[in-house]
């Protein structure tokens, strides 16, 4: 595999010749007919990393869908924001795979998922602190040696609030900085997190390098219920994106200078698939929304 296509910038060339914003889907397959009837639609796929590692003999299949689509390759299962090593098997898993998609990128979530030799069975928001920090960068480092380049690196969403943490964005910026790492930005996850815990998603994004920035994650929620009579937005992925998601995608492509990779999320209670092209649809024009206001900027 060439390595050197693998930079988190999109590499499809716009009318003008330049390189283009990309918008796609997660490749699930309930939606296989969907997307391969769609292809005009659809820029790239983005494969989960351990449906190939866990069956091996699936890799053939990936190739032969790499053949008909761009594809990225996401993971969910590595546990990078730890203070222990991420383990040796799981990255030579995920090596594979990567040689065999050649995607434009791989990505990962900044998540504890394991400890003490326990599986969580989900993504759990660390400790937000200099030693999670640390060990972020540091199996950053490994997983590139082992891959053959870093993961982007995305952003959870949590329910609960880690005591004694630095605030979210602060602790991702970090670890980009240290680690050279760029940014998978789930807005849906961003979303949440700014409703349930009462910040302004906007003066996150603001905390956040830019120029980091390469791709992001679009999905939607659902209210449930919290303590005291309170409630909750839970990142579910099964309802539609909606509007306040559609607006921070705005805002991202207004301040970010790179070409984004923009992937649609969605794991469940799968709608006509007409309205998945409207999803898609609807991100593209909050793209151009957000590349107008920048070229206005520019001009100005």
């Amino acid at each position: 595999m060439t390595m050197t296509a693998m930079t988190g910038a999109s590499v499809v060339a716009a009318t003008d010749g330049g390189p283009r914003d990309l918008v796609g889907l997660g490749w699930r397959p309930e939606l296989a007919a969907g997307v391969l009837a769609h292809l005009s639609e659809i820029d790239v796929v983005e494969v989960m990393v351990e449906d190939f590692v866990a069956r091996p003999r699936r890799l053939r299949a990936l190739e032969t869908l790499r053949a008909q689509v761009p594809v990225v390759v996401h993971g969910v299962s590595l546990g990078l924001a730890s203070a222990c090593p991420v383990e040796g098997a799981r990255l030579d898993g995920i090596a594979r795979v990567v040689e065999a998609a050649s995607p434009a990128f791989w990505s990962e979530h900044l998540a504890f998922v394991r400890g003490g030799g326990l599986e969580i069975g989900h993504l759990a928001a660390p400790p937000r602190t200099p030693a999670t920090v640390e060990g972020a960068i540091a199996n950053l480092a490994r997983a590139a040696a082992v891959v053959g380049a870093p993961p982007l690196v995305e952003n959870i969403a949590t329910l609960v609030e880690p005591p004694g943490s630095l605030d979210e964005a602060s602790w991702i910026a970090a670890i980009l900085r240290g680690s050279g790492a760029d940014l998978l930005l789930d807005l849906h996850n961003l979303h949440a997190n700014a409703v349930n815990f009462g910040y302004d998603p906007r003066i996150f994004l603001a905390a956040l390098p830019p120029a980091q920035i390469a791709a992001v994650h679009l999905a939607g929620g659902r209210w449930i219920r919290g303590p005291r009579g309170s409630r909750r937005l839970l990142d579910d992925h099964l309802h539609a994106v909606p509007d306040p998601v559609y607006a921070l995608l705005a805002e991202v492509a207004a301040t970010v200078p790179r070409p984004l990779t923009v992937i649609l999320e969605r794991d469940g209670a799968y709608p006509p698939f007409a309205r998945i092209v409207d999803e898609l649809r609807r991100a593209r024009a909050a793209l151009a929304s957000g590349r107008a206001r920048a070229s206005q900027r520019v001009v100005a």
